[in-house]
């Protein structure tokens, strides 16, 4: 290998290490948008508009698949290796994510707390003696950032008068969350009743979130180093490849047409590999109960109770 060639494959290895920098830097300003609503949601919400957030998201991503669909032209056109493009590419793309899987339960958990600190304010506008729609509508301005998304576009549905119990349930929709739900069933249990004893049902609903994020941040410690080891096993993986296409003479059976094949056989598989990973670091969100399973159906369902 000449100092030429190794010039050009370091250099090659720096520009690709710096997209993917460039990426995460990128993907990082969205963490604190809330998660992509079900499809039922979406439909029930198009009447709002899709909102800043939801719009500077959706060039985000053009702008990433963009990025590394030139990055893997460009790799294609200086190795003549179309899986080195194909690879480039779906480094630029893929390695963020994985990334980014690592932490989506800490994400989680500061929605849940954020939720705490609602229902509790919630609690103390219906002990004032709110009605329920009022007392929702003027929490909007007490709401967490981790949840003032969503609780906004609840307090516009009520302004838009929509009905009480369809607002909650896209709502949950929205949030998306086993836990959200627990809240939602008991809003809409005092939606339905209309008794006097929503506020401290909410008093007490808080105290129970709060004991469960306690739960969470004490597992979530306990899984901190699996996600550290696995984050740098991704980190060490992606240098390790990126030195192998360095090496010229290393790669140089793989220049042929079924050394492309071959060579893509191992690239799925570690890709394979790493995704299968990060689903085992990721952590699972609560099961949802307020879902409507019939297929097609557009309308709320039941609670349930």
């Amino acid at each position: 290998m000449t100092a030429t060639m190794l010039l050009a494959g370091v250099s090659g290895a720096i520009l690709v290490a710096g997209m993917i920098c460039v990426v995460w830097w990128w993907r990082s300003d969205a963490d604190g948008l809330p998660a992509r609503p079900s499809r039922r949601a979406r439909r029930l919400t198009a009447g709002l508009g899709p909102t800043a957030k939801d719009e500077a998201e959706v060039g985000r991503m053009l702008g990433i698949r963009v990025l590394a669909a030139g990055a893997g032209v460009l790799a294609w056109w200086a190795t003549g290796w179309p899986v080195a493009g194909l690879a480039t590419a779906a480094a630029i793309i893929g390695v963020p994510w994985l990334l980014a899987g690592l932490r989506t339960a800490t994400d989680r958990i500061g929605r849940v707390e954020g939720l705490e600190e609602w229902v509790r304010r919630l609690g103390d506008l219906v002990a004032a003696g709110g009605g329920l729609e009022q007392s929702l509508i003027r929490s909007a301005g007490l709401a967490p950032q981790t949840i003032s998304t969503q609780v906004q576009h609840l307090v516009a549905r009520l302004r838009a008068r929509w009905r009480t119990e369809d607002a909650l349930r896209v709502f949950a929709d929205d949030l998306a969350d086993g836990t959200a739900d627990l809240v939602v069933a008991a809003l809409l249990l005092g939606n339905e009743l209309r008794g006097p004893g929503l506020a401290r049902v909410l008093s007490e609903l808080a105290q129970t979130l709060g004991a469960e994020v306690s739960t969470r941040r004490q597992i979530e410690a306990d899984r901190a180093k699996p996600r550290a080891n696995a984050r740098w096993l991704i980190l060490i993986t992606l240098a390790a490849s990126g030195a192998a296409f360095i090496a010229g003479e290393y790669m140089a059976p793989y220049g042929s047409a079924v050394g492309q094949v071959m060579l893509l056989v191992i690239v799925s598989g570690i890709a394979g590999c790493l995704i299968w990973l990060r689903s085992m670091a990721q952590s699972r969100p609560d099961p949802r109960f307020l879902v409507d399973t019939r297929a097609g159906n557009d309308h709320p369902v039941g609670v349930g109770f």
